[in-house]
């Protein structure tokens, strides 16, 4: 099956993740940049939900929520998330694992500003992963929402990015026979080197 190791060439795995996802855009038919994020709650049970990342830093991955989510609320409790973003089409993944931090400032009010008007609105009237009643008192608090917040509202305070800066990341590959490629970038602090390790299949 020859040796495909060039596909994870590179001292930066941050580059490396950024050159798969734009391999990926032009083949996958949705969402080329869904990742499913995992937590777990104040009993250690997971969870786990598709999300979209918006951005690979040079030393973090960053998504956007409503802090008072379920996923808000866990990362919260316990500063830590895990996720894995899957090309079906490209038959490759990358899993990450590591601390988290809250982006609130300019970076988080640009990309709000960014978004539709109906989203930003949306975020206002969402009282996320809360009961609702029915689709109709959504609607009707999104009319609400419009009334008191107008065409230009505001990032809400309760909604920000979440910046994940990972501790492990295994790049995975698919090969002939399941001989599919692994390799972890792993370091136990966030001031660590990385330790680069092919993994058997």
């Amino acid at each position: 099956m020859g040796d495909r190791t060039g596909i994870f060439a590179g001292t930066d795995p941050f580059a490396i993740a950024r050159d798969w996802l734009a391999e990926a855009v032009p083949v996958e038919p949705n969402d080329p940049n869904a990742i499913a994020l995992a937590t777990v709650d104040e009993d250690g049970l997971p969870n786990a939900r598709m999300v979209l990342l918006k951005e690979i830093e040079a030393d973090a991955f960053l998504f956007y929520t409503n802090y008072g989510s379920a996923k808000g609320r866990e990362i919260a409790t316990t500063g830590k998330a895990a996720f894995v973003m899957h090309w079906k089409s490209l038959r490759r993944q990358i899993r990450v694992r590591g601390v988290t931090g809250r982006e609130e400032g300019p970076q988080a009010d640009e990309y709000f500003a960014s978004r539709s008007l109906q989203s930003r609105l949306g975020a206002w009237a969402s009282h996320q992963s809360e009961p609702l009643t029915s689709r109709g008192a959504l609607l009707a608090e999104v009319a609400r929402v419009t009334a008191s917040k107008g065409m230009s509202p505001e990032r809400p305070p309760f909604w920000g990015g979440i910046r994940l800066k990972p501790l492990e990341i295994e790049f995975w590959a698919d090969g002939a026979f399941r001989l599919h490629d692994r390799f972890r970038w792993r370091r136990n602090t966030l001031n660590d080197g990385w330790v680069v390790t092919r993994l058997n299949p």
